[in-house]
């Protein structure tokens, strides 16, 4: 059994990601992620693997391109503006099919905004902020044993799919220290072969190519045809979810990463107050839970989205549940709520959704 540590969480996702085989990192520093390339700039070389403190995030972003193509486990870390500047080489990545890991610790904007928490940053890992039609998968841990855990998992994803995966985490997560159970050395992995690599001729019959740029009309759309059936394939396969008190629940709340920590002390203060309150978070947030998410939230008076943003999980949740009652309440620009406040939240959401069921009964009898 791994021993039990105290650690960051910014810790542990260096932790998580030298243990899942990670070989290279570049990265630059921005607050809220600074401690992640200053652990990897003496945990990679201890262990034999690539740091560099590039010259920017686009240079970072350009330096994984080139990792990853010649077959190595490649992470880049940021923060929100940061991750931002990376949007270019990240669509080149995605189109040339190569995997990588990255980590976005989010802090409040729009523009410079602040280094507090936010959760601004869903639509740009969740819906692609780079040209084109692709996805990343994206992974939404809620304590720092998932900050150790989804780094490791994130490689395996990426490998397989050949794609980027973020990991989508925040200022409160990477600062929080909790116990985690990390092993003291990096376990024995099985990295998969890849053929497809820029790696030298190395005896083949023919030169691997590592490309995005297709002139043809016609053999873009096949290659975009062959990324969409591979994103089918995630949707299909890699979704993944949480619930906490669901079973008796009468009211939901949707919230993920620290979001969902807060939502579940809010959740236990209203069930000792009488209100019967379940938790839904989200572990990946593309492919998005929605099936799981609409067999709970179609059997419930309503559901209340929780998110530190103005709104963006907001609309995937909307989607699952079409037709039912969906309130909303979140905060922006690093302020967090306390429970007892998201409490309050919660017994009005319910109310106004208890309101209107019982308005559109009234209406079915008429």
């Amino acid at each position: 059994m791994p021993d039990l540590r105290l650690v960051k969480g910014n810790e542990a996702i260096c932790y998580g990601a030298v243990h899942g085989g990670c070989e290279a990192f570049f990265g630059y520093p921005i607050t809220p992620q600074n401690e992640v390339p200053e652990i990897m700039s003496w945990l990679m070389p201890k262990y034999g693997r690539a740091f560099l403190q590039a010259e920017s995030e686009i240079a970072s972003i350009n330096m994984i391109y080139g990792a990853s193509g010649a077959g190595k486990r490649a992470m880049s870390s940021s923060s929100s503006p940061g991750i931002s500047l990376m949007m270019e080489g990240i669509s080149y990545i995605a189109g040339a099919e190569l995997p990588c890991v990255l980590i976005s610790v989010q802090r409040g904007g729009p523009g410079l905004g602040n280094i507090a928490p936010s959760q601004s940053d869903y639509f740009q890992a969740v819906k692609g902020g780079g040209h084109g039609d692709y996805n990343n998968i994206v992974l939404a841990p809620w304590n720092a044993q998932e900050m150790y855990d989804h780094p490791r998992i994130a490689f395996e994803l990426a490998d397989k799919y050949r794609m980027p995966v973020i990991v989508l985490t925040d200022a409160v997560l990477g600062s929080m220290l909790e116990p985690a159970r990390i092993p003291d050395e990096p376990p024995e992995i099985e990295v998969p072969g890849k053929p497809w690599a820029a790696c030298g001729r190395g005896g083949r019959d023919h030169k691997n190519v590592i490309n995005s740029l297709y002139l043809e009309p016609e053999v873009l759309s096949d290659h975009n045809d062959k990324l969409q059936a591979r994103y089918a394939t995630i949707r299909e396969q890699e979704k993944k979810w949480d619930t906490r008190l669901v079973d008796d629940a009468e009211f939901l709340v949707a919230a993920y990463g620290i979001s969902a920590r807060i939502a579940f002390s809010a959740i236990k203060m209203a069930r000792e107050r009488g209100l019967k309150v379940g938790l839904f978070r989200p572990v990946t947030l593309w492919p998005f839970p929605s099936e799981a998410l609409a067999e709970i939230g179609n059997r419930v008076n309503g559901t209340l989205v929780f998110e530190l943003s103005g709104g963006q999980m907001l609309e995937d949740v909307r989607l699952a549940l079409p037709g039912r009652p969906v309130e909303f309440f979140g905060k922006m620009g690093g302020v967090l709520p306390s429970p007892s406040e998201l409490c309050e939240e919660i017994f009005k959401a319910a109310e106004r959704c208890n309101a209107g069921s019982s308005s559109r009964t009234n209406q079915v009898r008429v």
